[in-house]
This record gives C-alpha cells, sequence and structure tokens, in this order.
C-alpha cells in the first residue's frame, strides 16, 4: 500500500506552501538553500509528518504571505531586487530574522540601497498586462517610473457629505465618511499602501488577482496621495457624481448632498 505524504519519511522534490493565506509553490533544493537557515531546517531535519499543514495538505507557516515573496526570491538568487519606493524594510527585516536568514537581515539593517539591491541595473520590469499608460514625465523628458516598479492602476474612491445653507456657504458640520476604498490588483495595493490597507473584506486573496474591496485604516485623502506620488503613481482621471436632498419639505431649509469621487491613478 502506497504511503502518503504524511506518513512519507521524505518530502517532494515540488513543494506547496501556505504562508499566511498565500500559496507558493516551489522546489525543495530552493526551500534548503540556505544552510542553517529556519526552511533547512524544516525540511532536511525533519519528515513531512512533523511539519503544521492547511486543509489541503500544504505545509503552513503563519507568517506574512505577501513579505514572503522576497524571502523566497532571496533563497532562489541570494539576491534581492525590492522596489525603489519599498516600504516594508523592517517587516520584511523581521521576517528574515524568523526565517533564520542572517546575511538578509543584516542587508535590510543596513538600509543603503547597494546592500538592499533595490535597483535593477537591466531593463525595467514589463507589468504582467500592458498598460496603454507605461510611466510618466516631467516637462523636461525624465522618466519618473521607477526601474523594475510594476505598471498599473489604482482607483481610490471617496464618498462624502456636505450642508449647504441658505446663504450658499458651506456648513461647519462638513463631513467626509471614514472610508477610503482601493481598487486594483493586490500586489500594488500592499506595496503602496502596507499596513495602512484593511484587507478585512477581502481576505487571503493571492497578490496576482485584483479586488475592489479594500479599504484604507485613515480617512485622509491626501495622507493616501503622498503615498501614492511616493510610489511613483500619478493621477490620470477623476470623476464625481452627486445628489442633493432638503432637510424637510421646505425648500429653504438648508440642502444636503452627498458625493461619491473616483480618483485614477497610474504608474
Amino acid at each position: 500500500m502506497a504511503q502518503t505524504d504524511s506518513q512519507s519519511s521524505t518530502f517532494p522534490e515540488i513543494v506547496e506552501l501556505n504562508v499566511g493565506g498565500q500559496v507558493y509553490v516551489t522546489r525543495l533544493e530552493t526551500l534548503t538553500a540556505v544552510p542553517n537557515s529556519l526552511l533547512w531546517t524544516k525540511f532536511t531535519q525533519s519528515s513531512p509528518g512533523d511539519l503544521p499543514k492547511d486543509g489541503k495538505g500544504r505545509f503552513f507557516f503563519d507568517r506574512d504571505g505577501f513579505l514572503f515573496r522576497y524571502i523566497l526570491d532571496y533563497m532562489r538568487d541570494s539576491e534581492l531586487f525590492l522596489p525603489e519606493f519599498f516600504k516594508e524594510r523592517r517587516r520584511l527585516q523581521k521576517e528574515a530574522e524568523f526565517f533564520q536568514l542572517p546575511e538578509l537581515s543584516k542587508r535590510l539593517a543596513s538600509g543603503s540601497k547597494d546592500s538592499l539591491f533595490t535597483e535593477d541595473s537591466g531593463e525595467p520590469e514589463e507589468a504582467e498586462l500592458s498598460s496603454p499608460v507605461t510611466s510618466s514625465s516631467s516637462s523636461s523628458g525624465t522618466t519618473l517610473r521607477s526601474p523594475g516598479a510594476s505598471a498599473g492602476y489604482i482607483t481610490i474612491g471617496y464618498r462624502g457629505s456636505y450642508t449647504i445653507g441658505r446663504d450658499i456657504q458651506a456648513d461647519a458640520k462638513f463631513r467626509r465618511v471614514a472610508r477610503i476604498t482601493v481598487c486594483s490588483k493586490i500586489s500594488l495595493a500592499k506595496e503602496v499602501f502596507g499596513e495602512t490597507l484593511n484587507e478585512s473584506r477581502d481576505p487571503d486573496r493571492p497578490a496576482d488577482k485584483y479586488t475592489a474591496r479594500y479599504y484604507l485604516k485613515y480617512n485622509f485623502l491626501e495622507q493616501a496621495f503622498d503615498r501614492l506620488a511616493e510610489a511613483g503613481f500619478h493621477m490620470v482621471a477623476c470623476n464625481s457624481t452627486g445628489t442633493c436632498s432638503y432637510g424637510s419639505n421646505d425648500p429653504g431649509e438648508d440642502k444636503l448632498w452627498t458625493s461619491y469621487t473616483e480618483y485614477v491613478f497610474s504608474r
């Protein structure tokens, strides 16, 4: 009778991992490429039955699934190319420490571009899907898009309301709804907004998929715009709709305006 994976004493050549809800498929030789690392220990000094698994039999690690892609890249090539505007350096360093990769942790802690391999000396990476807007330029013609940064779009949605009195002056009770929505590819949203992104409405979605259900943990549009600008995005379009209603049937009463606005950014 054939042994199951849990009963086998050896790991398969192709290994499936579930890291914080993100699924990765890689070679066993990649996971064991760095001697004395945590993954090397798990996959050389243990048997498959010793490691925790998810419901589908994939080896499970309760860590940041998005940042694990960089851990895996480093173990493949002993190099790491991060986006120029990468904002998760400290968190990635913690992941490197957890996975017992001292050389990577040291390079991340130093903070210099040379040690972080943040820029690729070759051609910029192509986006997964071709985009009508692949780069942005200043008046001098200098390309502002960072080398190695993926092209793409992020749409920011915002709903607000305010009151206009009979004297046509905005009431001091102007209010912003405390939710700014984010629609984009998962990997782009996480790159730009990091831990300020609330993923609770669409959890465990793969990084190469798209979502329209994320929103931010703050309600300042300018804060969102600053992050987008720092990541090399530029606004290319916006649109807005609005409705008006009276507080009562009396036309003389204050008017309540409700609007919904979307801003489209491209890199």
